[in-house]
């Protein structure tokens, strides 16, 4: 089983990247998208939106990291994903599943479900540029307004030369709202002969065994569910390989937002580590009771030192074990 850290906008980048393989369990990161639009993008850009590739494209922790693109001109997109595996990224993801309003408009993401013909045509357009040995992948929803041409897509992905697909297992009019149609994916695994991700509505082990189970695929990919339990690929590892595991407490979560460093990077704004901590207790909430308090106590401090302060008082230094290396 390969667990894969989904790509997440605003959220999923180089620093919660790093602290999510940091506590084990995932095989492989999709960057936040790099939106493409006309233009071949300097090598600046690639680093600000994957720092992992001054490591050889990998976190601290050694998992690899796959820079996605989004767009809608083959060429263009091509000729970004040959720079970007040149650059050190473990092959190219192409995002056909954002359904921001602000992207779709500019026919990016999710939109392009509507169209499998143009999808076909970025893939192979992709695939003839990036070197062999590169994965060139795809994440895709069920469809845009319903999931009746969702066959027509998958077909489009295959044929265009994909090396595996991702299916988020809800169309772009459901966006996130439960649940995740998981038993719609095994129709469209008879069609495929290249490997298959399950995403969607993953946010417990428990629900990551009836995801393989109804989706018949086991491979799999989390993402709020990750940002709720910042363990939740290590308990999901653990329980398949029949392992003993000791999540990790309240006070270690707060212990491991701290050792992330996050409020260390002088390139964003004084308020940014304020503002980014409280959007994570949003997620932390659904899992640690305690996420609320800690809400509250932050909610109006705005400058990183005072959150630091906060988070001080709470923090607790995890036990050095197999479980929780750091």
């Amino acid at each position: 089983m390969k667990l894969i850290l989904a790509p997440m906008e605003g959220v999923v980048d180089f620093k919660m990247r790093e602290l999510l393989t940091d506590l084990g369990g995932f095989d492989l990161c999709v960057t936040e998208f790099v939106r493409v639009v006309d233009l071949t993008l300097p090598r600046r850009v690639f680093v600000r939106y994957c720092p992992e590739l001054l490591n050889g494209g990998l976190t601290r922790a050694g998992t690899p990291v796959r820079i996605q693109l989004l767009g809608q001109v083959p060429h263009v997109l091509a000729a970004n994903a040959r720079k970007a595996v040149k650059l050190g990224s473990h092959g190219i993801d192409l995002n056909f599943g954002c359904p921001a309003k602000t992207v779709n408009k500019s026919k990016g993401g999710a939109v392009l479900l509507k169209e499998p013909e143009q999808i076909y045509q970025i893939i192979k357009a992709v695939r003839e540029a990036v070197p062999e040995e590169h994965v060139v992948s795809a994440k895709i929803r069920l469809g845009f307004d319903d999931d009746a041409n969702s066959s027509e897509i998958v077909d489009a992905v295959q044929s265009a030369g994909a090396s595996s697909l991702a299916i988020h297992a809800r169309t772009k009019r459901d966006g996130y709202k439960p649940p995740a149609y998981w038993e719609k994916i095994p129709p469209l695994l008879k069609r495929l002969s290249i490997p298959v991700v399950a995403n969607g509505e993953i946010w417990q082990v428990e629900d990551a065994l009836r995801c393989q189970q109804q989706s018949q695929c086991e491979d799999l990919m989390l993402g709020r569910g990750a940002l709720a339990t910042p363990d939740l690929a290590a308990k999901i590892k653990a329980h398949a390989s029949n392992k003993i595991y000791q999540p990790l407490s309240w006070q270690e979560v707060v212990y491991h937002i701290l050792n992330s460093s996050m409020h260390q990077d002088e390139n964003v704004s004084e308020k940014y580590f304020s503002a980014r901590t409280k959007q994570w207790l949003g997620y932390l909430k659904l899992q640690y009771p305690e996420a609320h308090g800690l809400f509250e106590e932050i909610k109006r401090l705005k400058t990183k030192l005072d959150v630091v302060t906060v988070l001080e008082k709470y923090a607790k230094s995890p036990s050095l074990d197999s479980n929780h290396n750091i």
